[in-house]
């Protein structure tokens, strides 16, 4: 029965997502010959155009990179994969936390090198194509070891700590996973801008007297405790430009590209920056992040009802050795299926995003007016060769931030 249950999810997730994508060109592609009104004076035809052929040729490749994630789920799943690497592992390791650490790193580094490709050709083929691209081979293959390297330096001991806590913690041990889950999600938050973003980019003060002394400006009006501001030179990866603020306490600082820096005046910096804070002020992001631990905890507790019931694992086609934990088996499964299972909550959380973005815009507007606001955003669709028509479904699924025409008639009129 479950397994006619995941296939009717499966199958209505893959095709979904391919009519929303099919959506998503036709109706891109029909608006492709006009630029909207709101739009025309600012952004020419052929920007216009461009968006649109960037927009539609991402699309198909999320299409065969859908149909392919699929294909190698129901290959781990139905097909037998997993139920074959767990029994090779089986007999080749006899520690039980070295044995399931090994399925999880196995399964963890297979589908990492199936999706491979996709990020290759995503790289240096549609990225190049429209010109956004400038990491080198040697640089993607670097980013790449590096982010395998820091996978196993907090992915190993979170994974054996979670595995030695759903075998030795009884009926409590969902509980003390998500407890473990939360402090490490907070570690990673704390640890990211000092740590782990400087192995991946290069960081830089802002050197900008006017910029520096708006933002420090602009940061007190907001009572933003700013400790530091940064310039990260993201024009080695991409062209691409964005704007962020991280961290907690003394580590907390805003950092900007520097493709972002290059196309931008003064009061447009500002006006982006004004935003950001925005989210800082209504305390967005410490909502978003109380909302997924709450449903992380969800989560963690139907992974403890399942992992007890057999008929989770013989209807995704694996068979639970018997006298040995099958706690990593319940892992993997779990987290491969859950996805199949949620997509039709996609609309939910990108409207509560763009509720989000609409209320930190407006936000924005208090502290910097509303045409700097929208100057920069106009410039920011045309670099980045965002489609300003997307389709109306497609976006309610897919889209954290609102459509662009939407945007700029809500910064426009209030």
């Amino acid at each position: 029965m479950f397994t006619l249950l995941f296939v009717a999810f499966l199958l209505t997730d893959i095709a979904l997502r391919l009519w929303l994508a099919t959506r998503q060109i036709r109706h891109v592609t029909a608006q492709r010959a006009q630029v909207p009104a709101e739009f025309s004076d600012r952004i020419g035809l052929p920007s216009h155009q461009r968006a649109a052929d960037y927009t539609v040729a991402k699309t198909k490749l999320g299409m065969v990179e859908r149909v392919a994630d699929a294909a190698i789920l129901v290959a781990l799943t139905l097909l037998g994969g997993l139920q074959l690497l767990d029994v090779a592992l089986g007999h080749a390791i006899d520690n039980e936390m070295l044995r399931q650490l090994a399925l999880v790193g196995c399964v963890l580094v297979a589908v990492s090198l199936l999706g491979l490709p996709f990020s290759i050709w995503r790289k240096f083929k549609l990225e190049a194509k429209f010109g956004f691209n400038r990491i080198t081979p040697r640089l993607f293959i670097v980013d790449s070891v590096k982010g395998l390297l820091l996978g196993l330096l907090f992915g190993l001991p979170l994974c054996a700590l979670v595995l030695w806590v759903m075998a030795n913690t009884g009926a409590w041990w969902g509980w003390w996973a998500w407890c473990i889950w939360v402090v490490f999600n907070v570690l990673v938050l704390w640890l990211f801008p000092t740590l782990i973003a400087p192995l991946f980019n290069k960081f830089v003060p802002l050197d900008n007297p006017e910029l520096a002394a708006r933002i420090q400006a602009l940061a007190k009006r907001c009572g933003f405790a700013l400790r530091g501001l940064f310039v990260m030179d993201g024009s080695r990866r991409s062209a691409h430009g964005n704007a962020y603020f991280t961290g907690f306490g003394k580590s907390r600082r805003i950092v900007f590209f520097d493709t972002l820096l290059s196309r931008l005046n003064v009061d447009e910096v500002e006006a982006v920056l004004a935003h950001e804070l925005g989210h800082f002020k209504h305390k967005h992001i410490i909502k978003r992040m109380f909302v997924t631990f709450a449903l992380a905890l969800g989560f963690f507790l139907l992974l403890h009802w399942l992992s007890g019931q057999v008929w989770f694992y013989t209807g995704l086609g694996v068979l639970p050795q018997l006298g040995r934990p099958n706690d990593a088996l319940a892992l993997i499964l779990f987290f491969l299926v859950t996805p199949t299972f949620t997509f039709w909550a996609s609309p939910l959380a990108s409207w509560l995003s763009r509720r989000d973005e609409f209320q930190a815009d407006r936000y924005a507007v208090g502290q910097c007016t509303a045409q700097p606001l929208i100057a920069a955003l106009i410039k920011l669709y045309d670099d980045n060769a965002a489609t300003l028509t997307p389709d109306p479904l497609h976006s309610a699924f897919y889209d954290s931030h609102p459509p662009a025409v939407l945007r700029i008639q809500h910064l426009k009129h209030g």
